[in-house]
């Protein structure tokens, strides 16, 4: 068989067709939600393990739909402000979000700090709400719908505290690629990690000492729904040096308050 007829057979055989082409689709938009300046086309053919003729197809068909444009760069690719709306209707569709944003909004006006509020989504912390500082000019990386890993922050060791309790173990096993040390204060040793999940569990809150982020911390509370499990968790993120002013306790009781107001009206009650 000559060079050309295996190109074609080889071509035919990456054409997406019905169900293919969507699920090949969403690929290509789930990473090129990971390079907001765009990313170029081999690259991204190289990512999606796809031939790069397949993926310029799926290109321009989200591209009429009006989901993905070029980039500066020449031969690049990026999302287009169209997923924002869709992403916006789904959040408002949301509960969740009706019922804490008002607690949430006293909280950032009590403490003048980033208020964060996630879900958990598999292995992976995900921001559905989040509102900037009233004081201070120092605003955080994290954005709505961003996923943030368990392991290096203070709303993930929160999932973690509070999940099955031989979980910590399932998830070191099976990230072992993604646990890496950040900076110096990153808990990489599963053992440090347990220590940790029990004084979270004792103390009711948890911290982010610059474990992901040299110079912000943070500390996050659990948020109770009628089960008794912890579908959610607040934060608040500042800079280490503010904390280190205000201290930890002057956070702890308008945090812990919050999520409590929270998680009563999810229908949790307190287990005197």
């Amino acid at each position: 068989m000559s060079l050309k007829a295996v190109d074609e057979k080889d071509e035919k055989k990456d054409k997406p067709l019905g169900s293919q082409s969507l699920f090949r689709g969403l690929q290509l938009i789930e990473i090129l939600s990971n390079f907001p300046n765009g990313c170029p086309l081999a690259h991204l053919s190289e990512l999606a393990k796809m031939n790069k003729s397949t993926v310029h197809r799926l290109l321009q068909g989200l591209h009429t739909s009006g989901y993905v444009t070029q980039a500066p760069s020449p031969g690049s690719y990026r999302l287009t402000t169209k997923f924002i709306s869709i992403g916006q209707k789904a959040l408002s569709s949301l509960n969740i979000i009706h019922v804490a944003a008002p607690h949430l909004e006293q909280l950032n006006l009590e403490v003048g700090e980033t208020v964060n509020f996630s879900s958990r989504e598999d292995d992976h912390v995900i921001l559905i709400y989040k509102l900037e500082p009233t004081t201070g000019m120092m605003r955080t990386r994290a954005y709505i719908g961003q996923h943030m890993p368990l392991y290096c922050s203070a709303m993930g060791k929160i999932f973690m505290a509070y999940g099955k309790s031989d979980y910590p173990d399932h998830y070191w096993q099976t990230h072992q690629q993604q646990i890496q040390v950040l900076t110096r204060n990153t808990i990489t040793e599963l053992p440090k990690m347990y220590e940790e999940l029990a004084d979270i569990r004792q103390q009711g809150v948890a911290m982010d000492r610059e474990e992901n982020e040299l110079g912000v911390s943070c500390i996050a509370a659990p948020v109770f729904d009628i089960q008794q499990r912890v579908p959610y968790a607040v934060s608040v993120s500042l800079p280490t040096a503010k904390l280190q002013q205000v201290g930890v306790q002057s956070l702890m009781k308008p945090l812990l308050d919050t999520t409590r107001r929270i998680s009563q009206e999810l229908g949790f009650v307190t287990q005197d």
